[in-house]
């Protein structure tokens, strides 16, 4: 998630060294952290109940080791596909009206914080509709 923010946040005038939630450091990108923030719930969240729900990835794919779990290339597979798939995925923009990609819904924000960084308009974080 923070790579796909990473890459939105180059297609804007943002600065990715500057954050909001985390703090901001000069040798890391931080704004990607904060943004991501925001859509790991509607997107990675979901996304792995989905996967454990229809039993796409189960407990047999990770692997136990001493410095911790870590999950087999099949299931890192599957779930990189279906993280793709997810970001193509389109749901109806309530502020615009109109179909858009999780990806570009990321992107939208983005230009959100622009705006009001720039003093046009209140920043009004994207909030998910159940």
């Amino acid at each position: 998630m923070y790579t796909i923010c990473l890459s939105e946040i180059y297609k804007t005038h943002l600065d990715p060294r500057i954050g909001y939630l985390h703090a901001t450091n000069f040798r890391r990108f931080t704004l990607n952290l904060d943004v991501a923030e925001i859509f790991k719930p509607i997107i990675v969240d979901r996304l792995i109940f989905t996967l454990l729900g229809k039993k796409m990835i189960t407990k047999n794919d990770f692997d136990r080791l001493t410095e911790g779990v870590m999950m087999k290339e099949k299931a890192r597979k599957c779930f990189v596909e279906n993280l793709d798939e997810k970001l193509k995925k389109t749901i109806k923009h309530r502020d615009i009206g109109r179909q858009v990609s999780y990806r570009r819904l990321i992107r939208l924000e983005l230009y959100k914080l622009e705006k009001h960084l720039m003093g046009e308009k209140e920043y009004q974080a994207f909030v998910a509709r159940w």
